[in-house]
């Protein structure tokens, strides 16, 4: 579990960094020095759990706790000099969605940590109910003879969160490459594929130019040029269509798939606003291609994928969550 500290006490961050390093199952994400900067870290790199003290200058804790749980939700666990004496603060951080408090151990002189064993147990205890105590090692690749048949996704607008729900159940030893077209700027790409790898427990790479996909590899769609599938079976970026709105799009990567892609795999349109995909999944049903897009209930903004369903590009409408067990079905050999 990816834990970030939150505490403006250059002592309490040490102190709470030795019990992070402590936990061999856990591992620490980043520190902030106070609640603005934990809202700016939990935003650029959401961790499982967040230990976040609740007197800071600045944006005290029970407000980032609100930014944080509205903007960038993960656990909270309100970690302060003294619980009962900053109770009425207390409740009003879990108000917010912080799941409960501890004491903040105390660093001594000598480099002790004293006073930590209820926040182990309160960590321990938070990771098993968000399913997080530990992180197993992805399984080995088996060796497959034939080329790998292909997941295709395209997401947007809450996109992150359903690409993680959607890796997270499937096989890591199957025949099957997953390649993502996210709507993100380039900035923002080897971040988006850093988190989906952390959260999926799974190697998840920016797709490279001229690359050549390989059973088990994910990769996101990395520049603002747009990904396609070549002739030549491998990964591109090109800057055609200039006249595209989205970059990288959807419907281009979907298309060229279509076109250059013999083997038939299946492709998924998930949350997003716009209609980017659509045109691309229909194409891909055209060629026989299985094609899901997401629900309206489970979807952040559902313009894109229902602008597949409307043009009758899916096969299959389904809840995020229920879509691992499609894919299993369709592509696992």
């Amino acid at each position: 579990m990816r834990i970030g500290i939150v505490n403006d006490m250059k002592a309490a961050c040490e102190a709470l960094r030795r019990v992070v390093d402590s936990m061999p199952d856990h591992e620490l994400a980043w520190t902030a020095g106070d609640g603005v900067e934990a809202i700016a870290m939990a935003r650029r790199d959401r961790p499982d759990l967040i230990l976040m003290d609740l007197l800071m200058p600045h944006v005290n804790g029970v407000e980032a706790t609100r930014q944080i749980m509205k903007g960038s939700p993960c656990a909270i666990l309100v970690v302060t000099a003294t619980v009962s004496g900053n109770i009425s603060l207390v409740y009003d951080a879990m108000g917010h969605g912080a799941l409960d408090a501890v004491d903040t151990p105390i660093l001594g002189a000598a480099g002790e940590v004293s006073g930590a064993t209820a926040l182990v147990e309160k960590i321990r205890t938070i990771a098993k109910l968000i399913g997080a105590s530990a992180r197993p090692k992805p399984a080995a690749i088996g060796s497959h003879t034939s080329p790998p048949r292909l997941l295709v996704v395209g997401a947007s607008t809450g996109g992150p969160k359903a690409l993680s729900d959607l890796l997270t159940p499937l096989p890591h030893d199957w025949n099957v490459a997953v390649v993502i077209v996210q709507h993100v700027d380039v900035a923002f790409a080897p971040g988006l594929a850093k988190w989906l790898g952390d959260r999926t427990s799974r190697s998840v790479r920016v797709a490279e130019h001229g690359q050549t996909l390989q059973a088990g590899d994910v990769v996101v769609a990395g520049t603002n040029d747009h990904l396609i599938y070549s002739k030549q079976k491998t990964l591109e970026y090109t800057d055609e269509p200039r006249d595209v709105f989205f970059r990288p799009s959807v419907d281009v990567f979907f298309t060229s798939v279509a076109q250059h892609c013999a083997r038939s795999g299946v492709g998924v349109l998930l949350t997003g606003m716009g209609k980017d995909g659509a045109a691309g999944l229909g194409k891909l049903r055209s060629r026989g291609w299985h094609t899901i897009a997401q629900d309206e209930a489970s979807s952040v903004v559902w313009s894109m994928p229902k602008a597949g369903i409307d043009a009758g590009a899916a096969c299959e409408v389904l809840a995020v969550e229920r879509m691992p067990s499609s894919l299993i079905a369709r592509l696992a050999e």
